[in-house]
Order: C-alpha cells, then sequence, then structure tokens
C-alpha cells in the first residue's frame, strides 16, 4: 500500500483530472479525498480511489498539522502551497 497519509502532495494518474497536483486531506479504506483550493475546494473534496494517485513524497507539514488538529485550513493556503510546490518541481 502507497504511504499517503493527510496533507500529502499526489498527482492523479486517471480520469479528467490526470496530471494535477492534490493535497490529500482525508484518507479513508482504499480512497483518499483530494483538494487543491480552486476547482476542488476543502468543502467538497474529490474522492479518489489510491490506486489512481501517484504520491510525489511530499508533505505539506503546517497543513497537515492544521487538519489533524482540527483548525481551519482556508482554499488560499492550499492552493498557494500547491503552486509553490509545482514551482519548486519544474
Amino acid at each position: 500500500m502507497k504511504n499517503i497519509v493527510t496533507g500529502s502532495v499526489v498527482m492523479s494518474t486517471q480520469g479528467r483530472d490526470k496530471d494535477m497536483y492534490f493535497v490529500v486531506v482525508g484518507v479513508g479504506d482504499g480512497v483518499v479525498y483530494l483538494a487543491d483550493g480552486g476547482m476542488r475546494r476543502l468543502a467538497s473534496p474529490k474522492k479518489k480511489n489510491i490506486k489512481h494517485v501517484s504520491d510525489s513524497g511530499t508533505v505539506l507539514e503546517t497543513i497537515a498539522q492544521k487538519l489533524t488538529e482540527g483548525r481551519k485550513v482556508f482554499d488560499s493556503e492550499v492552493k498557494s502551497a500547491l503552486r509553490q510546490f509545482c514551482q519548486q518541481n519544474q
């Protein structure tokens, strides 16, 4: 099984959102819940089979800590963090 935890940055490998990066906001039994702060907001995350995502090996610590503590995370924080991640990994 993949080592994907809350706050991990993953890339979608299947579906119409293929090759897009997301932050994992929840992990279930064989599924992950994804948000990108834009099209997929934290209020309605995308439910995706864990087989259909690729782990980047990066965990956004501040967002992960807020999510696990139950504190408020804003969509703008997620969007900004993903933008910085994409710029660093081009």
